[in-house]
Formats: structure tokens, C-alpha cells, sequence
């Protein structure tokens, strides 16, 4: 996005004109989209991932692989600040809350030592609904 916002500043009401109300629900009231059903869990094409919410760029395909969990699956976002991860003890469990640093929208959760083949072994579990996708970067 060109425009400079502040979106700390954003109230509920400015968020609810900018996205639609299941873009809201997940990325402004940490909400979780079905698994399988998400735009970009398959997609296997080269670019970059970005915020649904304010444009962030966030990861890209190259640290994208198949999870087969549901939901689009990354092994680490995008060297620097892109990300914000904190304890999230909702659900009856503590998980690592994943969010945009740019806006503090909620983008998924990421896991741990769960042995996928990755340089990482992490997974940043993320709902389709909470991003956007630029070809060819």
C-alpha cells in the first residue's frame, strides 16, 4: 500500500470499513479460518506474502512448504521485524500467537519441534484470509 497510516491509531469501527467481515474476525479478533479452505494453501507460485491488513510484506514463497495441516505453512517470515510473536493461552493450551509488527494483526500461530524437514523446524501456521499475494518476487 503507497498511503502512510498509523495503524496503531485505527479504531474497531476503521478497521470494520477496511476489510470485509471474515477478514475482520480473523486478522482484528484473532479468529481462525477453516482448515483447507484458505486461497493460498496450496499455492505453490514464487512471490511474496503480505498482510491482508495493512500491506507488510511478510514471507515468501521460498519459505513456504506443504504442511498438509490446513492452512498455509512457512518456515520463517521475512528476515528483520516482520512478525510479532507472543503467548497465547486461549483454547486451553499455550501456543505462540503470530502477528503482522506493522499493524499487530493477528496472522496464526507457529509450532515448534513437530519434525518437519525444514531448516527451521518451525511452522508459522497462517490463515489465508490474513494475507495477500504478489507474483514473482
Amino acid at each position: 500500500m503507497t498511503e502512510q497510516t498509523d495503524f496503531s491509531k485505527l479504531t474497531d469501527e476503521q478497521w470494520r470499513e477496511r476489510l470485509t467481515p471474515q477478514e475482520f474476525a480473523v486478522l482484528r479478533q484473532a479468529g481462525t479460518e477453516r482448515p483447507f479452505v484458505g486461497e493460498y494453501t496450496d499455492t505453490t507460485d514464487e512471490g511474496t506474502y503480505r498482510c491482508r491488513a495493512c500491506g507488510a510484506e511478510l514471507f515468501t514463497s521460498t519459505t513456504k512448504f506443504p504442511s498438509h495441516c490446513g492452512w498455509p505453512s512457512f518456515f520463517s517470515p521475512l528476515a528483520g521485524d516482520a512478525v510479532i510473536e507472543r503467548v497465547d493461552n486461549s483454547m486451553g493450551m499455550s501456543r505462540t500467537e503470530v502477528l503482522c509488527a506493522n499493524c499487530n494483526s493477528h496472522l496464526g500461530h507457529v509450532f515448534a519441534g513437530e519434525g518437519y524437514d525444514t531448516p527451521t523446524d518451525q511452522r508459522y501456521c497462517i490463515n489465508s484470509i490474513s494475507l495477500t499475494f504478489e507474483s514473482g518476487k
